[in-house]
Parts: C-alpha cells; sequence; structure tokens
C-alpha cells in the first residue's frame, strides 16, 4: 500500500435498495468504504481501502473501484466466503429505512492490515461488527488522524438478519480516536445519554477532539473540543436515495481536514457532499469537485 492521504477501513457491501418509487430494488456496491473514498477521490485526494470480500464479490466492481485510482492492494478476496450483503427499505418519505443483513463476510484482523500502511487520516468504518479493538489500535500507530464511526459496532442482527441496537461497546475505543462521527441516535445508544448536549460532552470526555452528529434534513452538530457549531443540511436539486449520505459526510471532512483545514469548514464540505449524492442511486452521484466546494461556500460564508 503506497502512503494514502484516506485510509478507509471496513466491509464492503452488496446493497439491495428498496425505493417507494419502484417495485424492484436497486442492487448496488456499498458500505462506508465505498463512499468515502469515492468522495476522496472527487476532491482529488489519495484513497485506500482496507476490507475483505467473499468469491461473490463481481470483479465489475473491482474494475469501477481501480478506474476511480482507489488502491485496493489491501482488499483480500476469499473465494469460499461471501460478501457482506445488506437489504435496505425506505419509507415513503425516505425518512425512515429497514436493515436486513443478508451475508457477512468474515472480520477484519490485525493481520490482514498491510505492514506499510500509511495515511494523513484513517476512517474506521465497520458495517457489521467486523472490526475489533485490537485492530482500531494497530491502525493508530500509522496515521496522525483517526476517525471512527461506530454504527456497525453498535449493531446486532437477530436470525433473520434483522438489524437492532447493541447495548455494549468498548468504549476503550472512544480513546483512540481524533474524531468521533455517528447518528443522534447512534451517539446517545452508545454514550447512554437521551440528551445529545451530554452524550457529545461524553464522547469528549474521552479525549476524542472532534465530535460529529448528523441529523438527517437538519444537517449536523460539530463539536470542537466542546465548543459547538450547527452545520446546516445543504440543498439537493433532489432527493432520490439517501443511502451513504454520512458516509459521505465525514468523507469530505476528513479529506479538508487532512489538508488542516479548519473543522467548520471541512463540515460545511461534508454537507455539500453530502446534498450530492443523495440526488442519485447508491454510489453513482458525487457531483463535480467545483459544484462540492460551491456549495460548502454557500454555507460557511452565512456563518463567517
Amino acid at each position: 500500500m503506497q502512503d494514502s492521504d484516506i485510509a478507509v477501513v471496513g466491509h464492503f457491501a452488496i446493497d439491495s435498495i428498496r425505493l417507494p418509487s419502484r417495485s424492484s430494488p436497486f442492487v448496488v456496491l456499498g458500505g462506508s468504504v465505498t463512499y468515502v473514498s469515492f468522495v476522496a477521490k472527487r476532491l482529488e485526494a489519495s484513497a485506500a481501502i482496507i476490507s475483505k470480500v467473499g468469491g461473490d464479490f463481481p470483479e465489475a466492481y473491482m474494475w469501477w473501484l481501480g478506474q476511480e485510482g482507489i488502491d485496493l492492494s489491501s482488499v483480500l478476496r476469499h473465494e469460499d466466503e461471501q460478501t457482506t450483503r445488506f437489504d435496505l427499505k425506505y419509507s415513503k418519505d425516505l425518512a425512515n429505512r429497514t436493515l436486513r443483513l443478508k451475508g457477512k463476510a468474515s472480520p477484519i484482523e490485525v493481520s490482514d492490515l498491510p505492514q506499510a500502511l500509511k495515511a494523513k487520516a484513517v476512517h474506521v468504518a465497520p458495517i457489521d461488527g467486523e472490526i475489533s479493538c485490537d485492530v482500531v489500535e494497530h491502525l493508530k500507530k500509522h496515521t496522525e488522524v483517526l476517525s471512527l464511526d461506530p454504527q456497525g459496532l453498535l449493531r446486532r442482527f437477530d436470525k433473520s438478519g434483522k438489524a437492532t441496537c447493541r447495548l455494549r461497546v468498548d468504549k476503550h475505543l472512544l480513546s483512540l480516536v481524533n474524531i468521533y462521527k455517528s447518528s443522534q441516535q447512534e451517539i446517545c445508544a452508545l454514550t447512554g445519554c437521551p440528551d445529545l448536549n451530554e452524550a457529545i460532552k461524553a464522547v469528549h470526555d474521552y479525549g476524542v477532539k472532534n465530535v460529529i452528529v448528523t441529523l438527517g434534513v437538519k444537517g449536523a452538530v460539530l463539536s470542537v473540543e466542546r465548543t459547538v457549531y450547527q452545520v446546516p443540511a445543504c440543498p439537493s436539486s433532489v432527493v432520490v436515495d439517501p443511502t451513504g449520505a454520512g458516509d459521505v459526510f465525514i468523507g469530505g471532512f476528513l479529506t479538508e481536514y487532512s489538508r488542516q483545514k479548519d473543522s467548520y469548514w471541512c463540515a460545511c464540505v461534508g454537507s455539500a457532499a453530502a446534498s450530492l449524492v443523495i440526488e442519485g442511486i447508491g454510489p453513482t452521484f458525487f457531483g463535480k469537485k467545483e459544484e462540492i466546494y460551491r456549495r460548502a461556500t454557500s454555507i460557511y460564508e452565512k456563518e463567517n
């Protein structure tokens, strides 16, 4: 693995996305690693993925990622295993979704990590509990900035694949990261604090510098060393598919953060990038770099 601006760790997914406007699902490449790396490349950063897939992972997806210039040298393929698969069904207004696990790749182990790993920022993005604390501790040694989205650690799945919230997560993970990002529901579940401000404070208490809480159409909250900013949601031309919006947000944020930009600007870029990806299906539309920055500037200048 060559030195990268952004390295993303977690499982790929093959997503069946069921939208109310269509009777049959869209089957698309998914997983946080996909969305984060794509937006990093759109912003002209180098990106690498550390992941595991099964023999059912389409070669066309590998070709597509390679054509985008993403480093796939640390994507391990096990022909006798399966790729993580999800079924996502959205409500009529796209505000809620039902998630079911249909297949699961094997966990990512310390031995799976490249020995030569070096990146300006590493984003830990589990989607089905595939990353352990030992892996995160190892990643910490290879980057200046470690970011975590705990969504995949907070999920548990019953025998039918239905997702529910896991109440116990090793909070030692928080002491390892510089940047934390999740939804409001997830941060409240992780900390046990029903109040958002108290939950953010609890994450800061572990030494996390930047805490980001995405709020859907209400934008996001950014807390930098306990100074809180409201980040507006950037308007979209049309909302087609909200899948991956939070991942694109942190991808935009991290890319700018790795360039030593101020955190509020980074969040504006994240909001702008998220507003574009939801205008298409899955990871098929990210807009041009110039449009991301134009939308980000429109938010940033209103607050400064």
